[in-house]
């Protein structure tokens, strides 16, 4: 069944959004066939547009969608997301103020840019390139997968309008590149606080009040057993190193205008972690009202299941809209990053050494809707559990590239060799590890 209110004003809002991140081409004008201004917004974003851009990039669809489902299934060891998220912001105070200076100073565009420049090794510079590319498709898919969901929750063949949404991200992507999903993160950010602020005060009311709601919860899921404490702090350092190596995560940093504004966001992004525990709470929510995990995306459909249940059509449509316009950011800015990089490490490296700018960027272009359209087979073609569990091997995989971008900043005598070699071992034993466990879980016992 198709709920037509709730659609009427989800294809409102993606509408908007759509319009606005065509429009933001003519915003802060730039020569968008430069690729400093197509692929980095002319490193023009004040605090403001910062700390949108940055938040949008990193609470994605998935995010929305993931935490609760987590802690609906597995209890309080979901929790993770929120000491990675306290401990990120302070580690990354000390790493990317620097980091963002070196690549202004030096023109960089991409970490590859820097690692090539710092290491003199074209080698390791094409390393570090094709590990974020490859990490970030099906990171990519995974918010391809957050606008599927919501789409079926609304009872839409999800295939046909997947498509659709593909259509609208390409098109103010190849046009507007990071001033696209700069703009549109102010309307995604808007919605999603106001969405979860408004549940999390009225749904509790429905049940009776915070107390009520976790009376209905067993402490089972409520507290932490001991012997997954280990894996709970694993995944929460593990994760929080990974997170700014994801290249679209330092595209989005390099965008902003001054080291000052990249100090200040890493000092203020620390509040996106309060509406990431608003967005935690659906799961406990999820489990009081005794909503059980159904149909084809089982614990994942859990917050639009919830949201059906307790809310009027016209908000569904609203927090649906919200969910779904939170996966177009993050998934503009990894094609834009995915394309930055084949450009300047992979294409003018080792094919076109003398390639103009506007080819340049023409190739970025081409390359971020080619990585989008590969992120749209996977969440087509491909079973959800695969597209889930490869992103899982993402971090694992981003992890092998901290020396060369963040330790290089500090220390001065690292060999391209070692981090070469480093790259090599961490690479194979992580992805021997990530099979043993079958792709199904991050975290593996060493005993």
């Amino acid at each position: 069944m198709i709920h037509w209110q709730a659609l009427a004003v989800f294809i409102f809002l993606f509408l908007v959004v759509a319009v606005i991140g065509v429009y933001a081409v003519r915003w802060r004008k730039g020569d968008s066939n430069d690729l400093h201004e197509w692929g980095l917004g002319g490193r023009n974003f004040g605090v403001l547009i910062s700390w949108f851009l940055i938040g949008g990039d990193l609470y994605t669809a998935y995010t929305l969608i993931a935490v609760p489902a987590l802690i609906f299934g597995k209890g309080s060891i979901g929790l993770f997301a929120l000491p990675y998220t306290i401990v990120v912001y302070p580690l990354m105070l000390a790493v990317m103020p620097r980091l963002w200076q070196v690549a202004k100073d030096r023109g960089h565009i991409t970490p590859s840019d820097y690692v090539k420049d710092r290491f003199r090794s074209r080698t390791l510079a094409l390393l570090v390139a094709i590990t974020g590319i490859i990490a970030v498709i099906p990171y990519a898919a995974l918010q391809m997968y957050g606008i599927e969901v919501v789409l079926a929750y609304m009872g839409v063949p999800p295939t046909g309008a997947l498509v659709a949404g593909f259509v609208v991200l390409a098109l103010f992507t190849y046009i507007s590149g990071l001033r696209a999903p700069a703009l549109i993160s102010l309307v995604k950010d808007t919605l999603i606080y106001t969405t979860f602020i408004v549940a999390v005060i009225y749904i509790p009311i429905k049940i009776g009040g915070y107390e009520s709601l976790f009376a209905h919860i067993s402490p089972s899921k409520l507290v932490l057993p001991l012997n997954e404490s280990s894996s709970y702090a694993s995944l929460f350092l593990g994760s929080a190193l990974a997170l700014f190596l994801y290249p679209h995560a330092l595209t989005a940093i390099m965008g902003s205008r001054s080291k000052k504004v990249v100090k200040t966001n890493m000092s203020i992004l620390p509040a996106y972690t309060f509406l990431l525990g608003l967005i935690a709470l659906m799961g406990f929510m999820a489990i009081a009202l005794g909503l059980k995990a159904s149909g084809a995306y089982g614990a994942n459909g859990i917050v639009p299941e919830l949201f059906l249940d307790m809310f009027p059509a016209p908000f569904v449509g609203y927090a649906f809209a919200a969910i779904a316009i939170g996966a177009l950011v993050p998934a503009s800015i990894m094609g834009i990053a995915a394309g930055n990089l084949f450009s300047r490490n992979i294409y003018q490296e080792f094919f076109h050494k003398d390639v103009s700018p506007r080819r340049s960027t023409s190739v970025a272009k081409i390359v971020a809707l080619l990585v989008m359209v590969g992120a749209l087979l996977f969440i087509i073609t491909s079973p959800t559990k695969f597209v889930i569990n490869f992103q899982l091997a993402g971090g694992a995989w981003m992890l092998q590239v901290l020396p060369a971008i963040f330790l290089a900043l500090f220390i001065p005598w690292l060999d391209k060799r070692a981090v070469v070699a480093g790259w090599i071992v961490g690479i194979g034993w992580a992805t021997c590890q990530l099979i043993e466990e079958g792709f199904s879980s991050s975290v593996h016992s060493l005993s």
